[in-house]
C-alpha cells in the first residue's frame, strides 16, 4: 500500500510539473486549425490526415509542457519562486525535484517534439522546420536567456501569436499545403484568449514581479487598467467571431456557438475586480484558462459542423 502511494505521489509530482491546467492552450489551436482545414478540403479528394493531426497535437503539448518546465527552472534560479508561490507546479520548491532534473525533462520533451516535427515535415513540407524551431526558441526564451520575454510588456503578445496564430496556421498548413487570409482571421480570437491567460497570470503576480524588476504589461498599466484592457479584449474576441460568422465569406452561424462561453470571461473579470491577493485571484486566473478552453472547443466545433454540412 505504501509503495502504491509512493508511486501515485511520484506520478502526481511529474503531472503537476507540466501544469496541466495550461495544456489546453496547446490543444485548442490544433483543434481550430484542423477544423478550418476540414472546411477548406470540401469538394477535394483530400481528407484530414489523423496521423498528422495527432503528431501535431502531441508536439504542441510537449512544447507547452517543456515551456512550463523552463519557467519552473528559471524562476527558481532567479529566486522568484518559493514554497509560498501560487500557480506554479512546485516541483522544485515544494516537491524536492532537482533543478537539473526539471531542465533535463524539458530538453527531452523538446527533442521528442522535434522528432515529431521532422515527421510532419516529411509528410507535408520542410518549410515547417524553421517555423517550428522559432516556436521552440520562443518557448525557451520566454523565461530563459539573458532577456526573458516574461520580464517585458510583450509576454501576452508573444504567447498569443506563437501559441495561438502560428499553431493554428501550422495545423491548417500540414493538412492543406497552404495558408490563406481566412485562417488568419479565424486565429485572431484564439490569439486573444491565449494572450489573456498570460495577462491573468501577470495581474496575479504583479506585486512580486515588480519587486523582482519585471516590467510586465499589468505592472505598467496597473490593476484597474489591466482589468479594463482584459474586458475590452474579450469583447473584441467575441465581436470578431460574430463578424466572421455573419459577414465573412466562408463564415457560418455555427461559429456563434462560442457565445455560450460568454459568462465565463464575465466571471473572470468580476473575480479580478473583487480580489487582490495572489491566492484570492487564483479562481479568476483559472476562469481565464477555462474561457480559452470552452471558447476554443465551441469555436472548433462550430467550424467543424459547418464543414460537415458543406460550409453553410
Amino acid at each position: 500500500m505504501a509503495d502504491q502511494y509512493q508511486q501515485y505521489s511520484t506520478v502526481r509530482k511529474y503531472w503537476q510539473l507540466m501544469r496541466p491546467h495550461t495544456l489546453t492552450a496547446a490543444i485548442v489551436p490544433v483543434l481550430v486549425g484542423t477544423a478550418t482545414a476540414k472546411l477548406f478540403l470540401l469538394g477535394s479528394q483530400d481528407h484530414i490526415k489523423f496521423s498528422l493531426f495527432l503528431a501535431m497535437l502531441i508536439a504542441c503539448l510537449l512544447i507547452q509542457a517543456a515551456t512550463n518546465m523552463f519557467n519552473e527552472y528559471y524562476d527558481f534560479k532567479k529566486g522568484l519562486d518559493d514554497h509560498t508561490s501560487v500557480g506554479i507546479g512546485g516541483a522544485i520548491v515544494r516537491n524536492g525535484m532537482s533543478p537539473k532534473l526539471v531542465m533535463n525533462l524539458a530538453i527531452a520533451f523538446y527533442i521528442i517534439a522535434a522528432l515529431l516535427g521532422i515527421f510532419l515535415a516529411v509528410k507535408s513540407s520542410f518549410w515547417i522546420i524553421p517555423v517550428g524551431i522559432v516556436c521552440m526558441a520562443i518557448g525557451y526564451l520566454y523565461t530563459g536567456g539573458p532577456f526573458p520575454i516574461s520580464w517585458t510588456p510583450f509576454g501576452e503578445l508573444f504567447s498569443g501569436l506563437f501559441m495561438g496564430m502560428i499553431i493554428i496556421l501550422l495545423a491548417f498548413f500540414i493538412q492543406t499545403g497552404n495558408v490563406n487570409g481566412f485562417v488568419v482571421w479565424i486565429s485572431i480570437p484564439i490569439v486573444i484568449t491565449i494572450g489573456l491567460i498570460n495577462m491573468a497570470n501577470n495581474i496575479r503576480d504583479r506585486v512580486k514581479d515588480k519587486a523582482s524588476g519585471r516590467k510586465t504589461l499589468p505592472i505598467l498599466l496597473g490593476k484597474r487598467a489591466s482589468i479594463t484592457f482584459m474586458a475590452a479584449m474579450y469583447i473584441l474576441a467575441y465581436a470578431i467571431v460574430v463578424f466572421i460568422a455573419l459577414f465573412n465569406k466562408g463564415g457560418s452561424l455555427f461559429y456563434l456557438l462560442v457565445l455560450l462561453s460568454f459568462p465565463m470571461p464575465v466571471k473572470a473579470i468580476r473575480r479580478f475586480k473583487k480580489n487582490d491577493t495572489p491566492a484570492s485571484m487564483m479562481p479568476a486566473m483559472a476562469a481565464t484558462g477555462k474561457t480559452n478552453t470552452v471558447f476554443g472547443i465551441l469555436y472548433a466545433l462550430g467550424i467543424y459542423i459547418s464543414a460537415l454540412l458543406g460550409g453553410i
